[in-house]
């Protein structure tokens, strides 16, 4: 790798970048540890580290600190509806949905969290923490809260149905819909950043919702903080609009 009048680092870039496109990497996803590389293109890490930061930049890699370089694959369509569902929008995909159960607490629900809801100030609401997954890995990170009078121990019956959707269901809730969303981008907290294995110099989409059921009664208030590099949040309107004025 020497010659040409191209620096060290851009001929290792132009390579990787080549079989990135190419998938001709053996692994398809986690790339070699620099010291491999710097071993394969006979450079010193340095070089391979000036590579791999310029990919990057690029969107063609990610790098999770202790954890390696991966690249990033297809970005997963979240759509944004009435009824937003974690596991129908997965399985629709065709991916492996999971949703991993970090915490749940009973909680004096603060003022944020009562006005969506809908309830005094103090009112005991159950927190949930969750990690997403597609496919084995992490997209998003959320915490949901619900009236714990509406839906007493529900923490217990999450942890064994593993669906929101399902937990519901357990309380002859079977339907619900989105009532609003707010979509924000933010940059990790270092708890969010660990859970969803970034640096915390990459930046996150957090959607802000509030579910009500049939009749209009606040169920859930959310906040999930999703991948920006994993996932594209896309917004649906109802059949004939278009969510312009006139």
């Amino acid at each position: 790798m020497r010659g040409g009048g191209v620096a060290l680092w851009r001929q290792v870039e132009d390579i990787l970048r080549h079989e990135i496109l190419g998938r001709d990497l053996g692994d398809p996803e986690k790339l070699p540890t620099e010291h491999e590389l710097a071993r394969r293109f006979g450079v010193n890490r340095h070089t391979v580290r000036q590579a791999l930061s310029a990919l990057q930049d690029k969107g063609f890699i990610r790098i999770e600190q202790g954890r390696g370089t991966f690249v990033i694959g297809d970005i997963l369509d979240y759509p944004l509806s009435a009824r937003t569902r974690f596991s129908e929008i997965l399985s629709a995909q065709s991916r492996a949905p999971a949703n991993r159960l970090i915490r749940g607490l009973d909680v004096p629900a603060e003022a944020a969290v009562a006005q969506a809801l809908e309830v005094a100030v103090g009112t005991t609401v159950t927190v949930l923490d969750t990690v997403g997954e597609a496919d084995g890995h992490r997209i998003s990170v959320s915490s949901r809260y619900y009236p714990a009078g509406r839906f007493p121990g529900l923490t217990n019956v999450f942890s064994v149905t593993g669906s929101i959707t399902a937990a519901l269901a357990h309380y002859g809730l079977h339907d619900y819909r989105r009532r609003t969303t707010r979509v924000t981008a933010q940059m990790p907290s270092a708890e969010d950043a660990r859970y969803l294995h970034i640096a915390r110099s990459r930046p996150i989409l957090v959607t802000e919702n509030v579910n009500v059921d049939v009749d209009g009664r606040p169920i859930e208030y959310g906040l999930t903080r999703f991948c920006s590099d994993r996932v594209q949040l896309i917004v649906e309107f109802p059949e004939g609009g278009d969510g312009t004025d006139r």
